[in-house]
């Protein structure tokens, strides 16, 4: 969600510094994740300045050039060349100095550089409109009627203000936020500084009218209340450049006047409105209620939609459907340039019937987004008043009938128990009962009653108030709530913390700690040179389901705000890429990255999984080129080894391997530790590759960490140092092809258990000379006894064991 700040000021009033507000607003739950500046002509005219001409007088080597001289409030005239044939002296003019950035209406932007003109030095340039970006005309220079003094800013004679942007990551949760008066109720609470709804005094409507739209809710419950004007005389046309400013300041384009209007007035109050041509509402009625199944109906995107009954419509006379309520409008009876009549909706829908239609037919809009999350039906006539003073402004209407306003289905305010000993249990500090006060009437939430409650065990009295909380607040129904919105204008930097913590529940917390666990391994691997990534859990089903075929194992949505954002993740595969592909996009081509996270799954009896997951990233280069080494390839080798590391950490040194068996991985090994596979790495595949539009190779590990967790061994464990030497010996092993390494090692650790400490391959080799089918391995073993020196007959003992077992198991020939 968009919210400018210069927008905000006028709800109110505020000369805070757009950073300081932004840091109130985060800290009060509405989290603002960026903070864009705009301006109202690119360069926000810097450098330019208003000016005098002291001295014009025509240039001695070109006739269509001036030589003038300029006052521009310095202390120091300029002289500049101009070619503008209505320059003269003691005109006030436009001066662009140098090193002024100038974007022009049309070309491409320059800069204002010290030169010579036909041999005459030119200090700076005096402007046209249409070449500092303020309008079309390349006639002459700007002549100004202004007392402004010389060097004033130019910005600041045509009121060029910059504005500053708020991207706000709006929770379902704040409803009450989704808009720049909601945003000011919030300020308000945190500045102790009154805000205003805008003025709709001069709002006037007949009482009585010759011709008017009737309105019939027929099902209440999930309309509980509809207003409506009509107006006329409408003037469709272009919006002011007021009024497309603050649209496009928010990321809207503008469309017309009557559309503008309405989403402006969405965007400033909250309220979602709709524009009809009431020319097209037959029988002059309109009638709110469910849709007949099948029944087709054509959106403003000009798409045909069957409907379904429970989908709730706006009809006409005749129960034709001219709008999806709350959702989108119908083509036939949208504003267009004929217009001269408009029905202008104002309404309040229940937030599931909206949520229904919305995802029933895939359609998501700035007024869904609202209704479904829960509008104030208190704004739903302020809202509706605004709009129409506003095309009165700037579309010449009229009001030409009475407000329709059908309430049947009053929506009250909340009655909330509210105890003040609770407010210091679960916030942890005590907040003294007139700032309590004080922050529940700056959120409109009132005290109807105050009563004591009189605890049976003791003589305490409990202080507790009944509060009376606005519908706008749709997320506040209990008294955690209360005690929540109270915290949050609080401050929770206000809360300290104790030197001893306490709580009034312990949990048998096993030990160790998972979350020490995982910090653990996050130092490990950020250690060897990967960086940690957080990904979104939803992502996309296309990536999981063949043409034609559904995957059962999916975790669907079912109010899904993006078709791209539909299901839970069944793999963390995808989401990395993506994050890979971003990266790759950006040149930034040598990646190690890792990621803790879930998985989500949907078993055969209908019940859903949770797993928690390891994942490990490696593409690029492992080493960057420079004089003294060539840059490297990352290699499966590099991923393994890292892996090795994680387990080795987590107590399981010595897993083993198979083939990997993996839907997204093209080769690999499984590797399993007690017989239980643990982790899944290799190449991914091309196929998987290619549908993220991942240019190059990408390695990739998956760990079960909810396994490794629960089976950890501590084997951190404090040793002396070995008294004794331990001993190396290679060996050359020629086996066939078929023979991993992994089987060499388990042959070797059965064999010698006491004295083998560790097995290493160290070179791989295969060439015809080795015969057809075969290929060497080299392999190095450390023995060492903890107890004495080794001889070197026992040495020769287990080497000779080594060989035979390596000859009778896996059929190897040693190279001598």
């Amino acid at each position: 969600m968009k919210i400018s700040l210069d927008w905000l000021r006028t709800l109110l009033p505020t000369d805070k510094p757009a950073v300081e507000i932004g840091k109130l607003l985060t800290g009060s739950g509405l989290e603002v994740e960026g903070i864009e500046e705009l301006e109202s002509v690119p360069g926000g005219l810097r450098g330019v300045v208003l000016g005098t001409v002291l001295t014009c007088e025509k240039h001695p080597d070109a006739d269509k050039l001036s030589l003038t001289t300029v006052d521009v409030g310095d202390g120091t005239p300029r002289q500049i060349v101009c070619g503008a044939p209505n320059v003269a002296a003691c005109q006030r003019v436009v001066v662009a100095l140098e090193g002024a950035m100038l974007y022009p209406s049309s070309g491409e932007p320059f800069k204002i550089k010290k030169s010579k003109i036909r041999g005459a030095a030119s200090e700076g340039m005096i402007c046209a409109e249409d070449e500092i970006g303020l309008g079309q005309s390349h006639a002459g220079i700007m002549v100004l009627d202004t007392d402004l003094p010389n060097g004033t800013p130019a910005a600041n004679y045509f009121g060029l203000g910059s504005d500053s942007v708020y991207e706000i990551g709006l929770t379902p949760n704040r409803a009450d936020a989704a808009s720049h008066y909601g945003v000011a109720r919030e300020l308000r609470a945190l500045l102790r500084q009154p805000c205003h709804l805008p003025d709709t005094s001069k709002f006037h409507a007949p009482t009585e009218a010759a011709q008017t739209i009737s309105v019939t809710i027929e099902d209440p419950e999930a309309c509980p209340r509809y207003a409506g004007l009509l107006l006329e005389n409408v003037q469709v046309g272009p919006s002011p450049e007021w009024l497309q400013r603050r649209l496009r300041s928010i990321g809207l384009s503008p469309i017309n006047n009557v559309v503008d209007v309405t989403n402006f007035v969405l965007h400033e109050l909250g309220q979602p409105l709709h524009a009809f041509d009431a020319n097209q509402i037959t029988g002059n009625q309109i009638r709110v209620k469910r849709a007949e199944a099948g029944e087709k109906f054509v959106t403003l995107d000009a798409a045909e939609r069957t409907l379904k009954a429970e989908d709730l419509v706006i009809a006409d006379a005749h129960g034709a459907p001219i709008a999806l309520a709350g959702v989108f409008g119908g083509k036939t009876s949208g504003v267009s340039n004929e217009t001269t009549r408009v029905f202008l909706e104002s309404a309040y829908f229940q937030p599931a019937a909206v949520r229904k239609t919305s995802q029933t037919h895939q359609l998501k809009t700035d007024a869904s987004f609202r209704f479904e999350r829960g509008t104030d039906p208190n704004m739903v006539l302020p809202a509706l008043k605004r709009a129409a003073l506003l095309l009165q402004e700037v579309a010449g209407a009229t009001i030409a009938a009475p407000v329709v306003d059908e309430y049947p289905t009053h929506i009250g305010h909340t009655a909330v128990r509210l105890r003040l000993p609770r407010v210091e249990k679960l916030v942890g500090q005590f907040i003294a009962p007139e700032r309590i006060r004080q922050i529940l009437t700056d959120l409109d939430i009132l005290i109807s009653e105050e009563l004591t409650d009189e605890q049976p065990t003791t003589s305490n009295q409990q202080p507790t108030w009944i509060l009376s909380v606005p519908p706008h607040k749709v997320d506040v129904t209990r008294e955690a709530d209360v005690i929540e919105e109270i915290l949050r204008i609080y401050g929770y930097d206000h809360v300290a913390l104790r030197p001893h913590n306490s709580a009034t529940f312990l949990a048998n917390f096993v030990k160790p700690d998972p979350e020490i666990l995982r910090q653990n391994i996050s130092r490990l691997l950020s250690g060897m040179g990967f960086s940690e990534i957080i990904t979104n859990s939803i992502t996309n089903s296309t990536y999981f389901q063949k043409p034609g075929e559904k995957n059962e194992e999916l975790v669907p949505l079912l109010n899904f705000n993006s078709a791209d954002l539909d299901v839970m993740r069944p793999t963390m595969l995808h989401s990395g890429l993506e994050v890979v592909r971003y990266n790759l996009n950006r040149r930034q081509r040598d990646l190690k990255l890792y990621e803790f996270g879930k998985t989500y799954h949907r078993q055969a009896d209908g019940q859903y999984q949770e797993k928690n997951k390891l994942v490990v990233y490696l593409t690029g280069n492992t080493a960057s080129e420079t004089w003294q080494q060539k840059s490297e390839k990352a290699t499966y080798h590099q991923l393994a080894g890292a892996v090795q590391q994680v387990l080795a950490a987590l107590g399981f040194g010595s897993p083993t391997s198979q083939p990997v068996q993996h839907p997204y991985l093209a080769g690999g090994l499984t590797l399993l530790a007690q017989n239980q596979p643990v982790a899944q790495l290799g190449a991914v595949s091309g196929a998987v590759l290619k549908q993220l539009d991942v240019t190059q190779p990408v390695w990739y590990a998956e760990l079960d960490w909810d396994w490794l967790i629960k089976k950890y061994k501590n084997n951190l464990v404090a040793r002396e140092l070995p008294k004794f030497p331990e001993v190396r010996r290679d060996l050359s092993l020629v086996v066939d092809k078929t023979i991993t390494f992994d089987q060499l090692q388990q042959i070797a650790r059965r064999t010698e258990k006491k004295l083998l400490q560790t097995v290493n391959v160290f070179d791989v080799y295969e060439g015809d000379n080795l015969g057809a089918g075969k290929k060497s391995y080299s392999v190095s073993f450390t023995l060492q006894d903890t107890t004495q020196t080794l001889t070197d007959q026992a040495i020769d003992s287990v080497m000779q064991r080594l060989i035979q077992q390596f000859e009778q198991q896996a059929g190897a020939v040693i190279r001598r």
